[in-house]
């Protein structure tokens, strides 16, 4: 009996384990299965978070590159739609402009180089240029010359291709009704106010006053008109930054060049805009789609998750509180036993919550491992572990560590009403009983 007196709790629960190592056994496997389905499920969604936020990044990242392709073929082809902006003198009256469809005052042609030499960022492709309605004598009929040498190039932006070449010295570039009418074709030869020009290139059909255009060299129509080192307009053509937003471009060159207006062409100018608008308006419509559908994939997941764990939890929970209470009433007799010999009803009672935090600890750890290994399996990591597990917010380690100590706790509850009854009992009535 005295060497009974001296055996420890632990002594005790070892004893316990090895001799009922099925009900032992049943223990851990029930705690072990909750454990490795909260677990499979944690880590789950975070494997699905931790995919999403990378396949995330990539999304943006071709989003990106589709809008910035987007806007660059949107902004070759409002490119093709020729200038949209032209600068003016000052003194010019607009109402003679539209009427007359060319500037009647002049500004030097040195304006334009010092707009291009500025640090303008709301237009590009400078055109100087100089026209004016005149009558053709040779052919008698009015004609619009415009003299042009080709576009000034931006000192401080990269090189880009012109939006209209350049007319050489000695040629002309014919507008469709003028070609049509006369039966002129690239390679002729016309005189034109006494000189004669070499037809270099014949303007299809547009159906505006470019038809009846009639483009020099701008040094050439200088000295036909009598304006050595004037111009009449700088045509320009918006930057992306200041599309249909003529009131900072006009700020700008205004600044620049004080002594000049400026005006712009609606219609493109606001197609422009349109495209640019809508380039943005299907980028970010891929993305919304792409992050609705990622939140209702996990929210499908969690509401899984949030029925069937618990559920899986509270039945392995229960079952471990079954198998406490029938390993208390196979072992009345050893109870009453243990009673009669001096130890105490706390002894007991720590006896049997002793045996459950084993319970608890085994199967937690054993739940860990199988609810890691199969998400390893099936989940089809694409990182690291330490990815993973790594530290912060959803961490998978902070979610192991509170479901070890979770898994622990719920084995102890389970068997806490069992270990009371335990304690509670009186050695006579075992005995007896047995």
């Amino acid at each position: 009996m005295e060497k009974l007196k001296n055996i420890t709790v632990w002594q005790l629960v070892a004893g316990e384990v090895s001799h009922r190592v099925g009900n032992f056994g049943w223990s851990v496997f029930s705690v072990a299965v909750s454990t490795a389905c909260l677990t499979g499920s944690l880590l789950l969604l975070r494997v699905h978070d931790i995919k999403t936020d990378m396949v995330a990044v990539e999304q943006e990242r071709r989003a990106a590159a589709d809008m910035a392709q987007m806007e660059d073929k949107y902004r070759v082809i409002t490119k093709n739609m020729g200038f949209n902006v032209l600068v003016l003198p000052k003194d010019q009256n607009l109402s003679d402009f539209y009427a007359e469809d060319f500037a009647s005052k002049h500004m030097p042609e040195s304006y334009a180089h010092t707009l291009a030499s500025s640090k303008i960022v709301t237009v590009q492709h400078l055109l100087p240029l100089l026209q004016q309605k005149i009558k053709w004598p040779e052919q008698n009929r009015t004609v619009l010359l415009i003299g042009v040498k080709g576009e000034v190039p931006m000192l401080h932006g990269g090189a880009n291709s012109p939006i209209l070449q350049p007319v050489p010295p000695g040629c002309a570039t014919v507008g469709y009704e003028l070609h049509r009418s006369l039966n002129l074709k690239e390679g002729d030869t016309v005189v034109f106010m006494g000189r004669s020009f070499n037809v270099n290139r014949c303007h299809a059909e547009r159906g505006t006053k470019d038809d009846i255009t009639l483009w020099v060299n701008l040094g050439e129509a200088q000295e036909m008109l009598g304006k050595k080192g004037l111009i009449n307009g700088i045509m320009a053509l918006e930057c992306k930054c200041a599309w249909s937003d003529l009131a900072k471009v006009r700020k700008e060159i205004t600044a620049i060049l004080p002594e000049t207006q400026v005006i712009e062409f609606a219609g493109q100018a606001l197609a422009r805009a349109e495209a640019r608008n809508q380039a943005n308006a299907t980028a970010k419509a891929v993305i919304e789609q792409w992050k609705k559908s990622r939140a209702s994939s996990r929210e499908q997941k969690e509401k899984m998750a949030s029925v069937f764990v618990p559920a899986m939890w509270l039945a392995c929970s229960l079952w471990v509180g079954l198998l406490a209470h029938a390993n208390v009433r196979q072992r009345k007799v050893e109870i009453g036993v243990l009673r009669a010999v001096g130890m105490h009803a706390r002894s007991v009672w720590l006896l049997f919550m002793g045996r459950a935090l084993l319970v608890g600890g085994a199967g937690s750890l054993i739940g860990l491992a199988i609810g890691s290994g199969a998400v390893a399996v099936w989940g089809e990591f694409s990182f690291s572990w330490e990815t993973l597990f790594s530290a912060g917010r959803g961490s998978a380690l902070w979610w192991g560590i509170l479901i070890l100590f979770g898994a622990t706790f719920s084995s102890l509850l389970a068997a806490l009403v069992p270990a009371m009854i335990a304690a509670e009992q009186q050695p006579a009535d075992a005995l007896r009983e047995e």
